[in-house]
């Protein structure tokens, strides 16, 4: 079944069909334009990434059908500093109220601003999703004179923007102190926008305006390229001027009074423009955070997650839910159960059994519309691979002999980027205290405190091993020896007493070999162990 045939279920075709026939009666033959603004104060995180996220798998969609389109990405480089984060040198905080792209970058940076160094990692994480945009600086756009018109006609009509932004203060009968401005200097002589407009004249387009720092100045609007419009005025601007038809945003940007539903009644009166459509996204939440950097702000980025897992699951996360529908990225051992049910799903795929609404999350989580994304040739388990990194602590060769016995993977180019994944998600996100360490020597004390019948079972464990050497011969094994020792069938169904017998003979192996009670899949670390191992661990 196709993608376009599976619209009932399936929200990215939905909203490309609404997208498409809204474009259609804006500006019929133009290029669809679809929009993301991000803001390079700091970590650009997960939560963010839905931002850009959400356009992309509709603007791909729209090129999968045939239309020209375009994905913006503002960088909102030209936005103030606000303040100086946790650390970070104190000394930064004379920077405050710069824009983003004067101020340094944080130290030890090899980025000329801070802007770059925060748009930096995004930009590659983009590039490695397979995200499509163009992108813009706003401190581009507006030193540049781009919006010089677009900020003259909102000066032009700052009563009746001032109208629309009065129904909506907090306090009735509030009054703000003297006259209304939407545009805001950054000043001349400390670069901060600490200043305040003193008077305007329309005609002339000069602009008076003092800053704190004691420094003022009289320019004419009409060349002056140092300053931007205040958010609510600057983001409907942006709609009319880029003929953006689809650009989502943020619960908070839903609230009355806020620059969405103010920019709704800007939009039109003052830029001739309309607003966009745009789903509300909802919070994207984060399992296992122990380990993130605290000089990462504690925040998770895209480029955080890419570490751990590869591009189209990624992408996945963000294609299969709705924007308006919560969901978690996984940094914990969450991360094995995720990759469980991406390699299920890939199953059904192949088996043509996946439903219509993940058969298309599956389709824009591997390819777009310029072509696949990289794949791993052979995916081994996710949980597999973490146990066989964390037991051979990155060991190559030791890898390579395991991934041989278990699957027959004759070169570990088969099983990455995989592998590479899984390695650092046990290098960055398992506490050292439950990294599994195999023992040395055998535990002596413990083997000479063995009754009959646990020595009988080791002794049935390590005499079978070499005839179930494969990750299914010593599930089987395991699992069958407890088994065999009450008289059952080693594909028996196990009775409540044999459960009990399984999970006691398990113990006793992870004692045994790695000197704790729980551990890897014992199969999986039966192999990683290695047979000969095994047997002098299990005094066999």
């Amino acid at each position: 079944m196709s993608v376009a045939d599976s619209t009932e279920t399936d929200w990215v075709s939905r909203f490309a069909d609404e997208v498409i026939s809204e474009a259609e009666r804006r500006a019929p033959g133009e290029p669809i334009v679809c929009a993301s603004g991000l803001s390079p104060s700091g970590p650009i995180h997960l939560g963010n990434l839905r931002e850009v996220m959400t356009p992309h798998l509709v603007a791909d969609e729209i090129r999968k059908r045939g239309h020209a389109c375009v994905h913006l990405l503002s960088w909102d480089d030209y936005d103030r500093f606000r303040r100086v984060p946790a650390g970070v040198d104190p000394s930064w905080a004379e920077h405050v109220g710069k824009p983003l792209s004067s101020v340094p970058a944080p130290p030890g940076s090899d980025h000329a601003s801070w802007a770059d160094h925060f748009k930096a990692p995004m930009i590659e994480a983009l590039a490695e999703l397979g995200v499509d945009y163009r992108g813009i600086s706003q401190t581009e756009q507006y030193t540049s004179g781009a919006y010089r018109e677009q900020i003259l006609t909102a000066m032009r009509e700052r009563e009746s923007i001032d109208a629309v932004l009065a129904r909506y203060r907090t306090k009735q009968g509030e009054e703000r102190p003297g006259a209304y401005y939407p545009y805001r200097p950054y000043c001349e002589m400390c670069e901060r926008d600490l200043t305040m407009v003193t008077a305007y004249d329309d005609d002339t387009t000069e602009l008076a305006y003092s800053c704190a720092c004691g420094f003022g100045e009289t320019v004419r609007l009409a060349e002056h390229d140092r300053g931007k419009l205040v958010w609510k005025v600057d983001w409907p601007m942006r709609w009319a001027y880029e003929g953006v038809v689809f650009e989502p945003s943020g619960v908070d940007h839903h609230s009355p009074g806020s620059a969405w539903v103010v920019g709704g009644e800007i939009v039109g009166p003052v830029f001739g423009g309309e607003r966009p459509i745009g789903p509300m996204y909802a919070f994207v939440g984060i399992t296992g955070m122990a380990k993130m950097s605290s000089s990462k702000g504690d925040v998770p980025t895209p480029a955080d997650a890419l570490r751990i897992m590869e591009a189209p699951v990624l992408r996945w996360l963000y294609a299969r839910r709705k924007p308006s529908q919560s969901f978690k990225v996984a940094f914990d051992q969450e991360i094995q159960r995720l990759y469980d049910e991406w390699d299920a799903l890939g199953r059904k795929v192949a088996q043509d059994a996946a439903q219509p609404a993940e058969l298309a999350a599956h389709a824009r989580a591997v390819r777009t519309s310029r072509g696949p994304l990289a794949a791993t040739p052979r995916p081994v388990p996710y949980r597999t691979l973490a146990s066989i990194a964390d037991v051979t602590t990155g060991d190559t060769g030791q890898i390579g002999r395991i991934l041989g016995d278990l699957d027959g993977v004759a070169a570990l180019d088969e099983v990455r980027p995989r592998l590479d994944r899984a390695q650092a998600w046990i290098d960055t996100h398992v506490p050292a205290d439950q990294r599994t360490r195999v023992r040395e020597s055998p535990d002596e004390e413990l083997l000479g405190s063995l009754g009959e019948d646990e020595r009988e079972s080791l002794r049935m464990l390590t005499e079978g091993l070499d005839e179930h050497w494969s990750l299914e011969g010593l599930t089987t094994l395991v699992y069958g020896v407890p088994k065999l020792r009450a008289g059952l069938a080693a594909d028996a169904k196990p009775t409540p007493e044999v459960k009990a017998a399984q999970r006691a003979f398990f113990a006793l192996l992870y004692r045994l070999l790695v000197g704790r009670d729980t551990g890897p899949r014992l199969p999986t670390l039966l192999l990683a162990v290695g047979a000969e191992r095994v047997r002098k661990l299990a005094g066999g």
